[in-house]
């Protein structure tokens, strides 16, 4: 798994590695379009205002919902990745920093109509998981919701059988969400599975 300055020198072609491995369909962006257009779509009909992205990377999701008016919210580890991201949404309020370590305390000071999590929730360990989506529900407004897109999958057994199949390549040091383990800690969960590697995961407040 990539430290914040492996990440640093991946944005620039961050973008182009995801098209390729999509195309492809391949571990682990496949299905990376079709989760994002998931989001997007989900997060407009819930007619959300302002929206809190953990880990917004170069801001393909955002920046979207940033061109529709909504008062977008994120933090992110990389400063090269922040700066492609306020270029994309100048009034966007972005903050650097570890959010698996802590989040920023002006993030901490507002409230979210919807929370959006693409590709990142993975570099928190499980045994963290359940604290970190508890303290993300605090920052919902009612009828809020979060949407984690991600490599995940419904049971462990397709994680398995995913890591088997993606042996050459697969990233033993990140931390994929499996939804029937999230499902014991929120029962309300819900799974949408999109492709065989990847999914969103809904929890609402």
């Amino acid at each position: 798994m990539l430290d914040k300055f492996g990440f640093d020198l991946w944005a620039e072609d961050y973008d182009k590695t995801v098209e390729i491995s999509e195309s492809e369909d391949e571990y682990p962006f496949a299905g990376y379009k079709s989760v994002l257009a998931y989001i997007y779509d989900a997060v407009r009909k819930m007619k959300a205002k302002k929206v809190l992205d953990i880990g917004f990377g170069t801001a393909v999701l955002t920046k979207k919902l940033y061109v529709d008016g909504l008062e977008i919210y994120g933090q992110d580890f990389s400063k090269n990745m922040l700066e492609i991201a306020q270029k994309k949404m100048p009034k966007a309020k972005l903050y650097e920093g570890d959010f698996t370590k802590a989040l920023d305390k002006n993030i901490l000071n507002e409230k979210y109509d919807a929370i959006v999590a693409t590709y990142s929730l993975h570099h928190i360990i499980d045994a963290e998981k359940k604290d970190f989506l508890k303290a993300l529900l605090s920052l919902l407004n009612d009828g809020g919701k979060i949407f984690i897109g991600d490599v995940s999958f419904v049971d462990e057994a397709s994680l398995e059988s995913c890591k088997e199949e993606s042996i050459d390549y697969w990233d033993n040091e990140e931390h994929y969400p499996v939804y029937e383990f999230i499902k014991k800690d929120f029962p309300k969960a819900i799974f949408e599975k999109i492709s065989f590697c990847s999914g969103v995961l809904i929890l609402e407040k």
